[in-house]
């Protein structure tokens, strides 16, 4: 009998392997802040100050709701990861070969066009420099936009762990970020807005300061559907856990860059746990991590959320400002200006153009690493080349189509597009999730790893809510 392949292989054919145990809170922690960061270039800098600078606190009260359904969503990803060491696309294609390659397709499609976050990051350059000199702001902000991306690819080639390159930058824009907000909060004029802002989280304040745009739809279902990372971004969290090495994936390698020397072994099928009283008692640790994890990411994109939103409230929605175009990150500027001047102008567009930029670094890594992984799981013989060299590969292709792609269209034209793509995976990911980890998952666990039982309702209901949004958008995209 021929032995089956990765993907079309029941998970029963997994070999057991013991749960490793928990290294502490300082070793493991980590995905949950890169997730956070990365989620900071989008949705945070950008829809959700635009939204409140142009219609007041209207649509505020649909920001707490949209960051915490994403929760229930990570904690699956994360559990199949930590469970089996396996990437969540991995679990996709053993559920359903046509569903795995389906999805495939959408999120190749869907991150085309992520260098629009280079570009986008390239307009705080441009406003910090106004180099080169004699080009208009659209081309300065492209040439800084090409320069991040050859510094980011640089650094990931040069790197010897290359998850290790990403976690630590990313740690290190989300420690300035928060910081650098936080202050900018606390001067007077922002205080002075906080009763009227908070009371907006309650609920619609009034009537909207002004008529609906229906233009203004795709970035609304955006703010919401992304609050966070939404459509195929959401599943990145799975690659940065499995090379992190939590949980099942410590037995399966990660990929290592080239100056490493010989490329470490990479494990394409993961491992099942055992069921000995020792595995349980780890277990119940990575259980505690992952949703220790997953809660720091979500709640600290939501703080980061909410305070560009106060900022946006307080400083843009009075004198009519909005973030949009080439001037993205320059309209924000105005949140550290208050404050600290010309200085505090000068490092919010630093700020801004790292957390922008480091969103390419992020991406790529990561969408790389889901090609190379989807190449190996499909196509057995693909194993003939390492992993790391596939991930090189597609790490090339990437940067050579997303430089192209970005001199299409302003910024956010092109992730609006990569966002309503990647919004047809959202609605579809409850579902899969469900089948994944309570059906064909769960009855090859020990009775202690197995999802609890209201896992389907809460599933359940970010499903209703994102097929609710996804029809509403239709609908108003139909009546527009």
């Amino acid at each position: 009998m021929n032995r089956p392949t990765s993907c079309d292989a029941p998970l029963s054919y997994l070999a057991r392997n013991p749960v490793p145990a928990f290294p502490g809170w300082w070793a493991a922690l980590g995905p949950g802040i890169v997730w956070m960061a990365l989620a900071q270039g989008s949705g945070e800098l950008i829809w959700w100050p635009y939204l409140i600078a142009k219609y007041g606190l209207t649509f505020l009260f649909l920001l707490i709701p949209a960051c915490l359904l994403q929760y229930p969503i990570n904690i699956e990803i994360g559990r199949y990861t930590l469970l089996t060491g396996e990437s969540i696309f991995h679990g996709f294609i053993r559920l359903s070969r046509t569903f795995g390659i389906l999805l495939w397709i959408l999120m190749s499609v869907s991150f085309f066009w992520f260098g629009a976050f280079a570009s986008a990051g390239g307009t705080a350059m441009a406003a910090l420099t106004h180099f080169p000199d004699g080009w208009d702001t659209r081309s300065q902000s492209l040439f800084w936009g090409y320069c991040s991306i050859a510094v980011f690819f640089t650094a990931i080639v040069l790197s010897k762990v290359v998850y290790a390159l990403v976690e630590r930058f990313m740690k290190g824009v989300a420690v300035i970020t928060v910081a650098g907000l936080l202050w900018a909060c606390l001067q007077p004029d922002v205080i002075a807005a906080m009763p009227s802002f908070f009371r907006g989280l309650m609920g619609p304040v009034g009537a909207p300061p002004r008529p609906w745009e229906a233009q203004d739809a795709t970035k609304l279902l955006t703010a919401i559907a992304f609050a966070g990372l939404g459509g195929f971004w959401i599943l990145l969290y799975s690659y940065w856990l499995r090379d992190k090495g939590v949980g099942m994936a410590a037995h399966m390698g990660k990929i290592t860059g080239p100056i490493a020397g010989k490329p470490e072994v990479i494990t394409s099928d993961g491992f099942l746990p055992n069921s000995s009283p020792a595995d349980e008692d780890h277990w119940k640790k990575w259980q505690l991590f992952l949703r220790t994890d997953v809660s720091i990411g979500i709640l600290g994109n939501l703080s980061t959320t909410l305070m560009t939103c106060l900022l946006a409230y307080a400083l843009l929605f009075p004198k009519g400002l909005l973030p949009q175009d080439y001037e993205l990150a320059v309209v924000q500027s105005r949140f550290f200006e208050v404050g600290w001047g010309t200085i505090g102008r000068l490092l919010f567009l630093l700020v801004a153009a790292a957390f922008l930029a480091d969103t390419w670094l992020a991406t790529a890594d990561a969408v790389s690493r889901m090609q190379a992984d989807i190449v190996h799981i499909l196509f057995p013989k693909s194993r003939r080349i390492a992993l790391r060299t596939w991930y090189y590969i597609f790490l090339g292709l990437l940067t050579l189509i997303t430089s192209l792609t970005m001199a299409l269209d302003a910024p956010g034209t092109l992730i609006l597009l990569s966002a309503v793509i990647g919004f047809a995976g959202t609605v579809m990911f409850p579902i899969a999730l469900y089948l994944l980890n309570y059906q064909l998952l769960a009855p090859q666990l020990p009775k202690w790893a197995r999802p609890p039982r209201n896992g389907p309702w809460v599933l359940g209901l970010s499903f209703l809510v994102y097929l609710g949004l996804a029809l509403t958008y239709g609908w108003s995209m139909l009546a527009g």
